[in-house]
């Protein structure tokens, strides 16, 4: 089992607050992404549930038992970090089968479980290898079978890719996603990469300065964003949000055309992704703007359009866009695409 509950926890650094009263399940054999900006307060929350952080109020309940007070060896619970962390005088197999070890596990008990961990991760060519003759992704893996071999009620993750290179991060997405699958176990995992979020998780965890910004699936966050920040932080580009006023059952984009208003609360501004928008002639859509850049990216275009009142907007367009910089167009907004935000940033 591995259900973890964090209830109404917060971490104080003397009078400063970081951790500002989160509440939390997550379900057993689920993968639960943290994500947010750089100082959020992921990472320590992270180390909060792994007991490496002491938590200065509330409460953390692993499978309904109340662990907020017992030391790391007692939550049954492992940590894979950013860094590798292997001794580089051990086998692959030493390195992996260390911490049973020392916990004086009988040597056939070992062998089994490093055996087994490296065919999960198909590292059974590499046992006897020292991990400088290894690659980035190889060293993960090992740091990762490390922590299966200890078979804990479950894992954590500390931004474990940080320190591959592009092709290698894709690699070991994968890899990860499929060890998943393989465990059905409980993974807890931090990263300021949205894609590696929404890829991997099965909910997302959104962090805003120490607090829970929203909570969903990877689709939920994209499709009903709940706030401005949840809004701009998931999807890559972001979405656009034109300022805009509401009146009469009506919303007007700044120094656009109006167009159908359906919301019970007045929003002072309008959301849109940038696969949603459509280009059409100058004139038509909810409003008008000058092509400034284009950026080909094979499979797609981004237009960037410089909106006037409306400040810039990007597109996604087909890879084959014929238009160019200079270029007048219309920006049709699809109503069912759209989403209002109040003057506090919260959806309406």
């Amino acid at each position: 089992m591995g259900a973890i509950k964090l209830q109404n926890v917060e971490k104080w650094y003397g009078d400063v607050q970081v951790i500002k009263g989160i509440e939390l399940e997550i379900r057993n054999g689920e993968f639960v992404v943290f994500v947010g900006p750089s100082g959020c307060g992921k990472s320590t929350l992270l180390r909060m549930i792994g007991g490496l952080e002491e938590i200065s109020r509330g409460e953390l309940l692993i499978d309904g038992r109340e662990v907020t007070s017992e030391p790391p060896s007692k939550r049954g619970l492992t940590m894979v970090f950013q860094s590798y962390a292997l001794y580089p005088h051990m086998s692959v197999g030493d390195n992996m089968g260390f911490s049973l070890k020392t916990a004086g596990a009988p040597k056939a008990e070992i062998e089994q479980k490093v055996n087994e961990a490296a065919r999960i991760l198909k590292l059974e060519p590499f046992l006897d290898r020292r991990p400088k003759a290894l690659s980035g992704g190889q060293r993960q893996r090992v740091a990762i079978g490390r922590s299966i071999v200890r078979d804990p009620t479950a894992f954590l993750f500390d931004e474990p890719l940080s320190n591959l290179d592009a092709a290698l991060r894709v690699e070991m997405r994968y890899e990860i996603a499929k060890l998943h699958q393989n465990l059905d176990a409980t993974m807890i995992y931090v990263t300021h990469d949205q894609i590696e979020a929404m890829t991997l998780a099965d909910r997302i965890v959104v962090l805003d300065a120490g607090h829970i910004a929203q909570v969903g699936s990877p689709r939920e966050l994209y499709e009903t964003p709940a706030n401005l920040f949840v809004a701009q932080f998931i999807g890559s580009p972001k979405m656009n949000i034109l300022p805009c006023r509401t009146a009469d059952g009506q919303f007007t984009p700044e120094g656009g055309r109006p167009a159908p208003f359906d919301r019970s609360r007045p929003a002072v501004g309008v959301g849109i992704r940038p696969e949603h928008i459509v280009i059409g002639a100058a004139g038509e859509g909810g409003a008008d703007g000058t092509v400034d850049v284009l950026e080909y990216l094979g499979s797609d275009t981004f237009v960037i359009v410089d909106g006037g009142p409306l400040g810039q907007i990007t597109v996604r367009a087909e890879s084959d866009c014929p238009h160019r910089p200079g270029d007048r167009i219309g920006l049709i907004l699809p109503p069912e695409k759209l989403h209002f935000f109040d003057e506090d940033g919260q959806a309406v």
